[in-house]
């Protein structure tokens, strides 16, 4: 299965689109969304296009795919307009015998793991930064943001396929790959 991972669209309608049009081009299984989808939060930037109300029907428009956590700017009244759920604080997947626990990091993060075990992955947004580093036996991913990248990276999505996490941007460019 290929999963595509994003965090952090920020009700930008704008980078939404980008972000599903590389679903497509993809041809991934399931978009997992790690958090923050509609609102951009008191200590961002508006992010280009910022226009929740269109980011609405475009992510219910592909609910049947999607795997969604919730973010530190995501709400209830999120969930009312939303046609898949997004309220949980984490996910577990099993891919290929290792545990990925999902996250959006504002609960749980490096000072604040989950139970993990060796070999485990933790995988998660909040940050804006992109990361693939092993660190005593788990695995940390971070595909960074679509819409409001930080530390000079570009807006970049994650890929989890054949036990090979890599971190691409909208342009095609992997900027960081890791093997599980």
């Amino acid at each position: 299965m290929k999963y595509m991972i994003a965090s952090d669209i920020h009700g930008s309608a704008f980078y939404c689109r980008k972000m599903l049009e590389a679903f497509e081009e993809e041809r991934a299984d399931r978009l997992v969304l790690l958090g923050d989808l509609l609102y951009h939060g008191p200590r961002n930037d508006l992010p280009r296009e910022y226009a929740p109300k269109e980011v609405i029907p475009l992510l219910n428009g592909v609910k049947e795919k999607l795997l969604c956590i919730r973010g530190n700017c995501d709400a209830e009244v999120d969930q009312m307009v939303l046609e898949f759920p997004i309220l949980a604080d984490y996910a577990l997947l099993e891919l290929e015998g290792r545990t990925v626990y999902l996250s959006h990091g504002h609960i749980y993060h490096e000072g604040n793991l989950p139970p993990l075990m060796p070999g485990d992955a933790f995988l998660y947004g909040h940050t804006h930064v992109p990361r693939a580093e092993e660190k005593d036996g788990v695995v940390f991913l971070n595909p960074g943001s679509v819409s409001l990248p930080k530390e000079g990276n570009p807006p970049t999505y994650g890929i989890l396929e054949h036990g090979c996490f890599s971190v691409r941007t909208f342009e095609g460019a992997a900027l960081r790959k890791l093997r599980l």
